[in-house]
């Protein structure tokens, strides 16, 4: 049997490879080689496997555009999530010892990186150049280092103990912190960037604010040591109104936990355990949630990832693709892939399919035998194409206007936005009678009411129309991209839905409902 590559690149002095594209089918979980007959084209697929680093990889990072993976090697490799192609400048080479982690900044400009070395050195991610070498306070090796949402801060742990909370506009430290007789191995700022959390190898998580008071422990969180955590991108609200996040942590414990962190006003914080999942036999090293918070990725010392439905904790796919130890995973803010990296040296690149490609198909196809559908599932009438817009004027009687509508190729956003001065100046009308019969046909078209039977949740908050581009703001709710980017444009920066301020205009593609949505459609 042929095998041909999903894709050929040149070959550069570090080789990678892209092999035959292999996909896990659910809810079968595969084991050892992909077979031909386990290929299945509709959930997770293996679609690049990357070979540039000499020796353990550590960590991998994604911005809207870029990956960054780093190793023991002593170097950070830079790939365009376009085609996986390394960049001119990789890999950058600064560091003395082993990079242990590294990370982007929110906008992408710039990526921070940690070391054995004891500094945290920031890159350009313009250049490749080094802008600045974060010397950790008491020279400790430097396990890991986070930026908070916005960028302003950027904290760095020790195998010390230490902690530095840095401010990165200045590059100069701001606070400094420790837990004694452990290191440092994991930390995550909250989506609203004004707390910040780490994991240590004694086993505990602690809670700080930005003035380095230590807010909350939950010790023994991992017997054995905490290797990840991270913080669900998302704010919720309590059923008593209290702010809260969603946050996974992982250990040498071989557990995958979900926590619930409140803020309470009068009572502080309180952490509550909500999952603890067995989906890995071995110590589980690694963990990131999905930019829209629906589902969370993990490595093990088993080999394996695990992917999960975030929320209830039900476990999606188990990825067998690594000789080694999976040592890091990310997921992509901007695409539905994830990144994993292992001892073995490579890093994994992952698909996740969100259907899409039955999109045109649900969108064209009736339920009742294959005709063209006008659209009267009550989508949104502005993604129709023109030819969904020739089948409704057929089915409004308003033939006599097809010919002039197909010659200007009137698509569904057209559609809405004629009116009766543009039917005679622009499509050339010129009947009054045919002109008010089209333009009444369109109004009625735009008040038609969204199906009685569409789950609430599929419709934006903002237009009540079912979501095509489901996106979540810093308020935790889903909107229609064009809907919350208009809002936020023309009003102040505060929620549709609470009226308050909006910490962030960050918006991250709610890829899970997208898939929901789409499900739905199709069976409508």
């Amino acid at each position: 049997m042929c095998q041909t590559p999903a894709f050929s690149v040149r070959k550069t002095k570090r080789e990678w490879f892209c092999p035959l594209r292999q996909t896990l089918p659910l809810p079968v979980f595969l084991k050892g080689p992909v077979r031909q007959q386990d290929i299945n084209t509709n959930m997770v697929s293996l679609i690049c496997t990357l070979q540039s680093h000499r020796d353990d990889v550590n960590c991998c990072a994604f911005s809207g555009s870029l990956l960054a993976t780093c190793s023991a090697d002593k170097s950070i490799c830079v790939y365009s999530t376009r085609d996986f192609s390394e960049l001119p400048f990789s890999p950058l080479s600064g560091h003395g010892y082993g990079v242990h982690y590294c990370c982007f900044s929110a906008c992408g400009q710039y990526l921070a990186s940690c070391s054995t070395d004891a500094t945290t050195v920031v890159w350009s991610m313009d250049s490749g150049e080094i802008e600045a070498v974060l010397e950790h306070p008491g020279r400790s090796p430097v396990r890991v280092c986070a930026f908070s949402p916005d960028s302003s801060y950027l904290v760095s742990g020790g195998s010390d103990g230490t902690i530095a909370l840095w401010d990165f506009t200045s590059r100069t430290l701001r606070r400094t912190g420790a837990v004694t007789d452990t290191s440092i191995v994991a930390c995550s700022f909250t989506p609203c960037g004004q707390l910040f959390i780490t994991g240590s190898t004694y086993g505990d998580l602690r809670l700080w604010d930005l003035n380095m008071n230590h807010l909350h422990a939950e010790k023994n969180a991992h017997d054995l040591g905490v290797s990840c955590c991270q913080f669900a991108p998302q704010i919720m609200k309590g059923p008593d109104g209290c702010v809260q996040f969603r946050l996974a942590s992982c250990g040498q414990d071989s557990l995958l936990k979900i926590w619930i962190v409140s803020l309470l006003s009068a009572a502080g914080i309180k952490m509550q355990l909500a999952h603890s999942l067995t989906g890995q036999s071995d110590p589980v090293l690694s963990c990131a949630y999905s930019a829209d918070g629906q589902m969370l990725v993990s490595g093990s010392v088993d080999k394996t990832v695990t992917v999960y439905q975030a929320y209830q904790g039900i476990l999606l796919y188990t990825l067998n693709q690594h000789d080694r130890y999976v040592t890091a995973c990310a997921f992509s803010p901007t695409a539905p892939l994830i990144a994993t990296g292992s001892m073995d040296k490579t890093v994994n690149i992952w698909r996740v399919e969100d259907g899409s490609g039955a999109q045109d198909q649900a969108a064209s196809v009736s339920s009742s035998g294959g005709r063209k559908s006008s659209g009267h599932s009550r989508l949104m009438v502005r993604e129709w194409s023109a030819e969904d817009v020739l089948a409704w004027l057929r089915e409004e009687g308003l033939e006599a206007v097809i010919d002039v509508f197909k010659c200007n190729n009137i698509d569904g956003e057209e559609l809405l936005s004629l009116t009766k001065e543009t039917l005679s100046s622009e499509l050339h009308i010129d009947s009054l009678g045919l002109r008010s019969k089209v333009m009444k046909k369109i109004e009625e078209l735009k008040m038609a009411p969204v199906s009685n039977c569409t789950p609430d949740e599929y419709l934006c908050p903002i237009t009540r129309e079912i979501m095509k581009d489901p996106v979540i703001a810093a308020d935790g709710y889903s909107y229609e991209r064009e809907a919350i980017e208009s809002w936020i444009n023309t009003k102040s920066r505060t929620s549709p839905m609470t009226n308050l301020p909006l910490q962030t205009t960050l918006l991250t593609p709610n890829r899970t409902l997208k898939m929901a949505i789409l499900r739905w459609t199709t069976c409508q």
